[in-house]
């Protein structure tokens, strides 16, 4: 009986201690909370001085409940003894950060930003060391394998547990570094003063702040590669260009790393000034706590959180405790009793709300600046006809295409060991083919008994060589694979595509660039197509192509196991529909009226001057 009193004090304290943290830490905005911490005794101050620039609560905590060492020792060696330089990377998180924010660690620890699973997965199912892509893996999984020196010489540089090493302000070069890669925010005058410690090894007085302003340019240093996301958002592709090759650079721009990216069309959300953390919260960002394959899985803001008829809420006193410090924090002035929330696990998007008419509003987290949120168009509800759709399938304007790529080890050049950060002999290489851009293809994502058209884009379509890795190499170890990923490309348009871009477009379907016509011949009315490339000699595609025209792919064809082609019988249905469209236009009244009912049983009704299309 003792000793279970004796646990309940403690465990009261140590429930106390730790909330007392996280509020310490999530609400400076109610006077009651916030603790004055005492530094007269703190030897700090002694070289130091009086620092400024923190956010308001982390500016109350004594230097050492985030650096550690000893501020109670006056020589600069013994006090820097234990010291964390930067702390907020992911290997002292432990002994930092996570005393004030041990859910938010325990989260981050878990998300796809630290563990790369994904990435991992499918590299090493690309190299024949896992039987399935979607494989749950994590950074330490990485070892010294064929995948695993490739994804070390040229993938794994983008990961949380990248320690940040340097004093520098958040930029397009920076890749990773735990907390600060999100947090770390340098005022004007902390970085002329960083500048001149640098320099002149002048202490600076002005501290970088850990706050929540987290603006794109957080985001960018790792999603402007591989799915470019960032660079798409903005509205640029990116192209194979040197910068001596561009004349006239009105419509392009070169990042740090020199690459050259040409201007296609802006993101709708990115012209009307919404940042990515207003639609990417908490759970998004940091996690849920589980673990993911792919960020499909881990991803809850869906477009029909902000755009639909029926929006869901929640009340600011049923959040979570986190999101209801962040959302004092960040002062959303908007309505506390209607907080948007996720349709996929209820998560709540705290900038989210409605008015007292019902209707829908987004506040920037940034700026506070108030959009008002349209519900979808008719065009996106009539019928039944495009239930599958899902709203990206048909608003993605564009979407970055790249084929033709080659990736062999050369054991002759240095390379660099991302994980281990030194220079080893040789090195994976990868040859670019072509980068492209135009509407997205279309796939299938089964979603246990649901389905959903997606957009699709290269995940590769590229010879790897193999046959000068390793002592045992063989010299014609050599594999081709066409593989399409399922895609966010964040190039929204408020005007979706139109009928005839889908239904009539060759691309679309899955067969690359080309020509479809719809004729008739001895065997009746026949859709062909006539490729815009050249078929490869690996599988008689041509370069751009997912499948083949009227084909069904048997070989793998996609970095997912539920994501895919469109079937032969999908592929005759979006045909079908494309027959008609070669007449009426899409916005005509038969047509709209075809996706009120079986489209099968409409077709009965047709005149007879129309043509159906024939297959074999």
């Amino acid at each position: 009986m003792i000793r279970n009193k004796k646990f309940f004090i403690l465990a009261t304290v140590a429930v106390f201690v730790l909330g007392l943290g996280s509020v310490l830490l999530l609400n400076y905005s109610t006077d009651e909370y916030v603790i004055k911490f005492s530094r007269d005794d703190s030897t700090c101050i002694n070289c130091h001085g009086a620092m400024s620039g923190m956010s308001p609560l982390h500016g109350q905590l004594e230097c050492v409940s985030c650096h550690k060492g000893i501020n109670t020792l006056a020589d600069k060696d013994s006090s820097h003894r234990g010291l964390v330089k930067i702390p907020g990377n992911m290997v002292d998180a432990q002994e930092t950060c996570v005393v004030c924010h041990a859910e938010a660690v325990e989260r981050i620890n878990q998300s796809l930003m630290t563990t790369n699973s994904g990435i991992i997965a499918v590299d090493k199912y690309i190299f024949s060391e896992l039987s399935s892509p979607d494989s749950m893996m994590k950074i330490n999984d990485v070892k010294h394998s064929m995948a695993d020196e490739h994804l070390r010489t040229l993938c794994l540089r983008c990961h949380l547990g990248n320690d940040k090493n340097n004093y520098a302000p958040v930029d397009e070069l920076t890749r990773g570094g735990g907390c600060n890669a999100c947090h770390l925010n340098y005022s004007q005058e902390a970085k002329k003063q960083l500048s001149n410690y640098l320099v002149h090894n002048e202490l600076p007085t002005v501290h970088p702040s850990l706050d929540l302003q987290i603006s794109d340019d957080h985001c960018f240093g790792c999603h402007s590669r591989s799915g470019r996301i960032s660079t798409n958002y903005q509205g640029f592709h990116e192209t194979l260009l040197k910068a001596n090759e561009v004349s006239n650079w009105d419509t392009f721009k070169q990042l740090k790393d020199e690459r050259v990216f040409k201007y296609i069309k802006e993101d709708i959300h990115h012209e009307r000034g919404l940042a990515c953390i207003d639609c990417h919260g908490y759970e998004d960002v940091m996690g849920d706590g589980n673990s993911y394959s792919h960020k499909e899985e881990a991803v809850k803001i869906s477009c029909e959180d902000c755009h639909d008829h029926q929006l869901k809420t929640i009340s600011l006193a049923r959040l979570p405790f986190a999101e209801q410090r962040i959302f004092k924090i960040r002062q959303l002035e908007h309505g506390e009793n209607h907080i948007l929330i996720t349709k996929k696990d209820s998560v709540p998007i705290i900038n989210g709300y409605l008015d007292e008419k019902g209707n829908g509003h987004l506040m920037s987290k940034l700026d506070h600046q108030v959009f008002e949120l349209q519900p979808p168009t008719s065009s996106c509800t009539r019928g039944f006809g495009h239930d599958n759709l899902t709203c990206t399938s048909c608003h993605t304007s564009w979407a970055p295409q790249c084929i033709g790529c080659h990736v062999t080890y050369d054991r002759n050049t240095k390379g660099y060991d991302l994980l281990d950060k030194k220079e080893v002999p040789g090195t994976w290489v990868e040859y670019a083919g072509s980068f492209l851009q135009g509407p997205p293809t279309l796939g299938v994502r089964n979603e246990g008994e649901n389905k959903g058209i997606v957009p699709a884009i290269p995940g590769m379509i590229l010879t790897l060589d193999k046959s000068s890795f390793g002592i045992h190499a063989m010299p014609a170890d050599a594999n081709f694979y066409r593989l399409f990923a399922p895609a966010s490309p964040h190039t929204i348009s408020a005007m979706g595509r139109t009928c005839t871009s889908c239904h009539n477009n060759p691309l679309a379907i899955g067969y690359g660039r080309g020509k479809l016509t719809f004729s008739a011949g001895s065997e009746g009315w026949k859709w062909k197509f006539n490729a815009e490339y050249e078929a490869l000699s690996q599988d008689g595609l041509p370069a751009d192509a997912w499948i083949g025209f009227l084909n069904e792919s048997n070989a793998m064809n996609s970095t997912h196991t539920n994501f895919r082609p469109f079937s032969v019988s999908e592929q005759e249905r979006i045909l079908r529909v494309g027959a008609c469209l070669t007449c009426h236009k899409g916005d005509s009244e038969v047509m709209k009226n075809s996706l009120t009912t079986n489209f099968d049983t409409y077709l009965k009704k047709i005149s007879p001057y129309c043509k159906i299309p024939e297959f074999d």
